[in-house]
């Protein structure tokens, strides 16, 4: 699927759905979701991206700045898709 970004967010498994198309704007929203569930004691989140259609070179880079600061953290992004 196509079309604007969405994300379906799973609290207490530490799962982040997205849909759509992965541009920086949506991936900045990703990573605030990513963070905010570290800040709730998730050492380990999951991102499915398996419902994004497209993704630009921004929308990838900060990606992979976010798995980059979760390893530093000691924690661990794990991206499906």
């Amino acid at each position: 699927m196509t079309g604007v970004l969405s994300e379906v967010v799973d609290r207490r498994a530490g799962l982040i759905t997205v849909s759509g198309h992965l541009t920086s704007m949506g991936a900045d929203l990703v990573r605030g979701t990513a963070d905010r569930l570290r800040d709730a004691g998730h050492a380990r989140v999951v991102l499915d991206l398996r419902g994004v259609g497209a993704a630009d070179d921004d929308g990838l880079a900060v990606l992979r700045e976010l798995h980059r600061d979760f390893r530093v953290d000691g924690g661990e992004l794990l991206i499906r898709s």
